[in-house]
């Protein structure tokens, strides 16, 4: 509030006091102080210099009563736990485009009001405007691209579910029969589940604050392994909360991984956006969360069959390889492998002597024809023959009588020793 000079409407002041009243709240103290009366004139006259404004907002507690002049009720903030209280002509209630109804989105024009008497505050209101579906859609829109821009939709932001939790956060309305889908088709298909349940408004003023509170909880337990948000079917009025901002960034802020299962298969509140995953139904929601233990059971089976299947077909294959070989004759009589062999080294000894008995036979009959040769051509045989070789003197050998003289020495060699002769 700001300070200002005393205004002339302010009461006198008291007779009984003396002396005259602080001008300002600054110069207030205990010995000091202000009269409730001239802090309200204050407030009151501070107020009324207030221009009216447009507030948008959420109706809550609409106090109509029939041939009252006068209609009430609380607008509520859309994401936080505030409110106003607002009055108005009956007649300006009824002259709305739609009929007023707890938790209908308006835009209300009013004046701030302060009673002195019993120190309220409150709006009075001149116009009260419903806002239509179509422009509530337009803003989720936008505030789709805006979260979008942002990344909160990523893909890589999205954590893959738990294969079998052992403790499902189930956030869901009281009573519901979301509570009921999700609780008895995920016991039918794991019969283990626990859950811990958070029962909290999930359409109405409250919804954004609640559901978001729960989360936060559920978030902060260590043995919860998954999160269900989880509401039915409604009208696009009903599941605004799921798309609101602040809801929405809560999800996003959820380090556990989270599903989404609000409404119908064609309802995309923008909390299917930003959660792990996003279930059609709270029924959706129940078999995603858990295996089926029948399934399960039928898929061990039929494992432990392939498994027996391929391991018996590769024994029999082994089995196959081992009996064929042992029917090999290496294996069946190993000693045929040595007894085969020493045949073969037998067998070429065999050969070698052969062809060695025919080389020396060839090269046998080679040197006789050779020595034969020899024989022929030598002069030994010759002298076999009955000839002679004659040297003379000088032991050249003589072939003429012209080549000696009378009374040379000769030397004869004959076939069998030699003489010696002298020419006459």
């Amino acid at each position: 509030m700001t300070d200002r000079p005393a205004d002339p409407t302010s009461p006198p002041a008291s007779p009984a006091q003396p002396t005259a009243l602080p001008v300002r709240a600054l110069d207030t103290s205990a010995e000091h102080p202000w009269p409730v009366r001239l802090l309200s004139s204050k407030i009151t006259a501070y107020i009324d210099r207030m221009s009216p404004v447009w507030v948008e907002g959420q109706v809550v507690q609409l106090n109509r009563r029939p041939g009252a002049s006068m209609a009430f009720l609380t607008l509520r903030d859309t994401d936080a736990d505030m409110s106003l209280p607002v009055a108005a002509l009956a007649k300006v209630f009824e002259s709305a485009s739609t009929p007023l109804t707890e938790g209908a989105h308006v835009v209300v024009h009013a004046k701030p009001v302060f009673w002195p008497k019993r120190g309220s505050f409150q709006l009075q209101a001149s116009e009260v405007r419903t806002v239509g579906i179509g422009e509530l859609l337009a803003r989720i829109e936008h505030l789709k691209r805006i979260l979008a821009a942002e990344g909160l939709f990523d893909a890589d932001r999205k954590v893959p579910l738990p294969f079998l939790p052992a403790v499902v956060g189930l956030v869901c309305g009281r009573e519901s029969k979301a509570e009921h889908d999700v609780v008895v088709n995920a016991r039918a298909r794991w019969p283990q589940v626990r859950f811990e349940i958070r029962e909290v408004a999930v359409q109405g003023a409250s919804a954004v604050s609640q559901v978001s509170a729960a989360i936060a909880e559920l978030d902060a337990r260590p043995d919860v392994d998954v999160i269900v948000v989880a509401r039915g079917g409604g009208a696009v009025e009903d599941l605004l909360p799921f798309s609101n901002e602040a809801l929405v960034r809560a999800a996003a802020a959820c380090r556990t991984p989270l599903v989404s299962a609000i409404g119908h298969e064609t309802d995309t509140p923008l909390l299917d956006l930003v959660a792990d995953y996003r279930a059609s139904t709270p029924t959706d929601a129940a078999k995603r969360i858990v295996p089926d233990v029948g399934e399960e059971r039928a898929r061990v089976l039929q494992a432990r069959s392939r498994i027996r299947a391929a391991i018996t077909h590769q024994l029999q294959r082994e089995q196959s390889r081992l009996d064929s070989a042992r029917s090999r004759p290496v294996l069946a009589a190993p000693e045929t492998m040595i007894s085969t062999r020493e045949q073969q080294v037998l067998a070429a000894r065999d050969r070698a002597r052969r062809s060695l008995d025919a080389i020396l036979l060839r090269a046998h009959g080679e040197v006789d024809r050779l020595a034969a040769q020899v024989r022929a051509l030598s002069p030994a045989s010759t002298l076999e023959r009955g000839y002679a070789v004659v040297h003379g003197p000088d032991g050249g050998i003589v072939r003429s009588p012209d080549d000696v003289s009378p009374g040379d020495a000769l030397h004869v060699r004959l076939a069998s020793g030699a003489i010696d002769a002298t020419v006459r």
